[in-house]
């Protein structure tokens, strides 16, 4: 195929990078398919002549390196990054260790900057490329205990909306995607963690809130593998979209949020478009 691209897939051992990983090859794409644990990834992806394993740990720079090296002693190039890999720390903020929050940040946030920084060499020698940045709905609407996880997504946002002016002199683009809630592995157990500490005053809507959570596990909405073929679409387009929102739930969230946002702004326009430096009396003196 001469449209074939290689795609570098984050997170490919559960969730949604397994379905992102299948609905590539499926297309005809090339995949290498990355994950902290080799033999879960190889489990979850299985077997094709365009697919290999490597291993990839997020946090780590030196890894995300590795990986690239790799990629592109076996492809010769990578097309398509999608940064997928992330985790869930749920709670309340003030229940947090510094700890939790380093380590929602390291990998939901820093993860794929370290990864795209690792890609991004090979991007800008070919003069091509796109860069897949996985968020939320949490990266644009805030929500009860969310704190630490929607920190690490609206990172990610404000992250790849600079960065897209900057690779774009190098043929490089970029898409955000910011799913709702679908069926993946996010809710579980090995995904989730939750605040350690414990505050009384805000044990009563913790035992609430936790059941919800645990209620949505495999009840979400969202099918993953839709998603992954639709995304593949997209990005097969000419000329793919800077941010995708997906999921029904997703797109009410983000038009609610859009009208909320347009109303703050119009409550307090007199104030707000008053406070420019009066100009400087001129005249005789």
């Amino acid at each position: 195929m001469t449209d074939k691209k290689v795609w570098l897939v984050t997170g490919a051992g559960r969730g949604m990078g397994v379905d992102i990983t299948k609905a590539a090859l499926a297309a005809g794409h090339a995949v290498v398919a990355t994950g902290r644990n080799v033999e879960r990834v190889e489990q979850a992806v299985g077997q094709h002549d365009d697919l290999i394993v490597v291993q990839l740990d997020v946090t780590s720079p030196a890894s995300a390196e590795t990986a690239t090296t790799t990629a592109v002693e076996r492809f010769g190039r990578i097309d398509v990054l999608v940064n997928n890999a992330g985790n869930f720390y749920a709670g309340y903020f003030e229940e947090f260790t510094t700890e939790q929050i380093e380590a929602q940040l390291a990998a939901t946030l820093l993860g794929p900057m370290n990864v795209t920084r690792a890609v991004l060499p090979a991007m800008r020698k070919q003069r091509s490329g796109h860069i897949v940045t996985i968020t939320s709905t949490a990266g644009i609407v805030g929500g009860e205990t969310a704190s630490a996880y929607a920190a690490a997504k609206f990172g990610a946002e404000g992250w790849m909306e600079s960065l897209t002016p900057e690779v774009a002199p190098f043929g490089i683009t970029t898409t955000i995607v910011e799913p709702g809630f679908f069926r993946t592995e996010l809710l579980e157990p090995a995904s989730t963690t939750w605040a350690e500490l414990r505050i009384d005053d805000y044990a009563d809507r913790n035992s609430t809130i936790r059941a919800f959570w645990e209620s949505m596990n495999g009840r979400q909405e969202g099918d993953p593998a839709k998603l992954a073929a639709a995304l593949v679409q997209i990005l097969d387009q000419d000329d793919p979209p800077s941010r995708w929102v997906a999921g029904a739930d997703a797109v009410a969230a983000v038009e609610q949020k859009a009208r909320d946002l347009l109303a703050q702004v119009d409550a307090y326009r007199g104030i707000s478009t008053a406070l420019a430096v009066e100009p400087a009396m001129t005249g005789p003196r």
